[in-house]
């Protein structure tokens, strides 16, 4: 059985974010054919069985964990934290799950443009090193694939070794989603209704599940609610994950605003109501709970790519929806009917989407036959199986293979797309007299030799 090491750049405890949600998964489905150890850089509370959990919080603490490992897989600023990653003799998978210099395109808008130049560089010089270092990557969809593939072909990655490896190039990065469980939902204790301050036994919740994040859009919900209560006052909106678990994430601008909008509005504590954060085994009592779930963003190139996990535990507790169009979760809400899609910051058209589903009796038991048919296709059973193909037969990818035959030195660089070294221009040179005679190759080498000498 290979030994399979997760890296988590993300605090993994029972209230977690997206980052460590997805590496506590991997490790879930990947134990059952490996032997995994997830390594987490905080104290945790968590105990799992299934696999070792360890924590990392120095260099060396790290590289004991790395030193019996077939398999390395991490994602983030691990790697920009811990350099030594990059010359492991194991094979290094990054998961790529998001394009977090996107993310911050709109994190950081309002700062003055020297910050955000500064930064902008920082996230995309970590992002490149990755590309150029890794032996495999994995991200949520076909999309975020081809996005990731226009990356790594800028960078070099997609060149004749990767190719002639595997012409679809599946080999080098391969889509593995955010996933849910193979279990259905439990209700394991009122969570919700009768017992959350405010919110009584007979309200309809409006349930938004994962935090407030700069590239959401919480303030339409909040106008729309707005709208809403003077006429169904029995409507509460609950936002499940305000306070986030990790220490290095600073509250977001979004949050504040969403929050003095709310007291303007009236809404806070009677229909609107900011939840520190619930804890990640807890969460599928919420959803059963509720009646109705959100996930809204606004029109910018994050939205395009990105792959809303709150969607996915959506489509776990058979919860009926209203998603912003123009991301892949409004494609899945369109395609199979799980909801309602509505225009970006439409007010109008989220109160009517709302009070359309509300006004449905027994609103779960006739979308249920539609969320069975997409449930399948992503339990973390399925969707890792790439994963779990790569651990079966680790290995560096063909041209990280050549950089290391040659002494570790990368073929390609974050400057130059593909570094000419003297094999290749040796092999170019054989090629050409083989194919055309020594004459052609003499007049090569002197084109050569002009261009580089001559200039």
């Amino acid at each position: 059985m290979n030994r399979v090491l997760i890296v988590s750049d993300d605090a993994v405890a029972s209230r977690m974010a997206g980052p460590a949600i997805r590496d506590w998964e991997y490790a879930r489905a990947l134990s059952r054919e490996f032997i995994v150890t997830l390594a987490v850089p905080n104290i945790s509370d968590l105990c799992p069985t299934q696999f070792a959990l360890r924590l990392y919080d120095t260099p060396h603490s790290l590289q004991e964990l790395t030193a019996r490992a077939d398999v390395v897989i991490t994602s983030g600023y691990v790697l920009k934290r811990y350099p030594f990653l990059k010359t492991l003799d194991a094979p290094l998978v990054f998961s790529i799950p998001h394009s977090f210099d996107l993310e911050n395109l709109q994190h950081f808008a309002n700062r003055d443009l020297v910050f955000r130049w500064a930064a902008h560089n920082d996230n995309l010089a970590v992002l490149n090193e990755q590309l150029l270092v890794g032996d495999f990557f994995v991200c949520n969809s076909e999309r975020q694939r081809d996005f990731w593939l226009g990356m790594l072909s800028a960078l070099g990655r997609v060149n004749p070794l990767t190719f002639s490896d595997d012409p679809s190039l599946r080999r080098l990065i391969d889509v593995v989603s955010f996933g849910l469980p193979d279990e259905p939902p439990l209700h394991r204790r009122p969570v919700l209704k009768g017992v959350y301050p405010g919110i009584a036994a007979a309200d309809r919740v409006l349930f938004w599940g994962g935090g407030l994040y700069d590239w959401l859009d919480p303030l339409t919900a909040l106008r729309a609610l707005a709208q809403i209560v003077p006429a169904r006052p029995e409507v509460k909106l609950f936002f499940a994950a305000t306070q986030h678990p990790s220490p290095n994430v600073v509250p977001m601008e979004m949050l504040q605003r969403a929050r003095r909008l709310s007291d303007e509005l009236g809404l806070t504590g009677q229909h609107a109501f900011f939840n520190d954060w619930i804890p990640y085994e807890e969460r599928e009592s919420y959803l059963l709970e509720a009646d109705l779930g959100l996930s809204l963003h606004l029109d910018h190139l994050e939205t395009r790519y990105a792959f809303r996990n709150r969607v996915l535990d959506a489509i776990w507790a058979g919860l009926p929806m209203v998603v912003t169009e123009g991301d892949m979760a409004a494609e899945l809400v369109e395609r199979y009917g799980l909801g309602y899609v509505v225009g970006y910051q439409d007010v109008a058209g989220l109160v009517a989407a709302i009070l359309a589903l509300l006004d449905v009796p027994d609103l779960r038991q006739r979308y249920a036959s539609n969320f069975a048919r997409v449930r399948e296709r992503y339990r973390w059973s399925q969707t890792t199986q790439p994963l779990a193909a790569f651990c079966r037969a680790p290995r560096a990818a063909p041209d990280r293979q050549l950089a290391r035959a040659m002494g570790g030195r990368p073929l390609v660089s974050a400057d130059v797309p593909l570094r000419v070294t003297w094999h290749m221009r040796l092999a170019k040179g054989w090629r050409c007299y083989r194919e055309q005679g020594s004459q052609a190759m003499a007049a090569e080498v002197m084109r050569f030799l002009h261009w580089r000498f001559g200039r």
